[in-house]
């Protein structure tokens, strides 16, 4: 009997992993299909009003519309090859993130998305672009 409350305890366990994981995976679906097609317009959909952008070191604060600006030139200098999300998870307070890997022919760059929730929608706030 003992067992098997450890296993249903596990199982329940293992679940909330996976449904969380897949929740995760559904946050950041636009912004890795925007990323993936090298698309600004698309990928500053799910911005806030201002986000933080990384590009390789520069960091500044921009409005929805200087950041399709500012990714379009990115983009159009680097690139994609390839997009992939490699990690995503979550900070106590609720703050979703995730890790993925830019290819732009021979160059890699790590790149961090921060979101938050904003009533229904995840909406970036902070962005990154890191030549590794």
């Amino acid at each position: 009997m003992i067992a098997m409350r450890h296993l249903l305890v596990l199982w329940t366990f293992l679940l909330g992993l996976s449904l969380t994981a897949y929740a995760q995976t559904e946050i950041f679906a636009p912004m890795k299909e925007a990323i993936k097609a090298g698309d600004a317009s698309q990928l500053t959909r799910t911005f806030a009003q201002a986000v933080d952008i990384n590009l390789e070191g520069n960091i500044s604060t921009y409005s929805k519309a200087q950041s399709e600006f500012v990714l379009k030139e990115f983009f159009k200098k680097h690139p994609v090859s390839d997009f992939s999300i490699v990690h995503t998870g979550s900070s106590k307070g609720g703050l979703q993130f995730a890790i993925g890997r830019y290819l732009s022919g021979k160059e890699s760059y790590n790149v961090l998305m921060r979101v938050r929730q904003v009533g229904t929608d995840y909406l970036v706030h902070e962005i990154s672009f890191v030549k590794e």
